[in-house]
């Protein structure tokens, strides 16, 4: 299960509540077995999702990250340098 769960921060930056929620949602895709949920079990879906954001703001917060306001920054290697050659 965990071979496909990708990094969503950089050690060396801040983490971003964008970045937070990003993980979040990753993990209830994961754990529900659903990437998009239900009409009926959208609220139940979406709730999940704020509640782990907020727990992982905790868990950074204690682990002595920063985080910031702001969107999810992160992009993967592959998405990063062909970004960089379209430029």
């Amino acid at each position: 299960m965990c071979r496909s769960i990708k990094t969503l921060r950089r050690a060396e930056t801040a983490a971003t509540t964008g970045e937070l929620e990003a993980a979040a949602r990753q993990f209830v895709r994961k754990i529900s077995g659903y990437r998009t949920p239900s009409t009926r079990n959208a609220d139940a879906f979406e709730a999940a999702i704020v509640e782990i954001a907020h727990a992982s703001e905790h868990l950074m917060e204690a682990l002595g990250v920063a985080v910031e306001e702001g969107p999810d920054r992160w992009l993967p290697r592959s998405a990063a340098s062909t970004q960089s050659h379209a430029s």
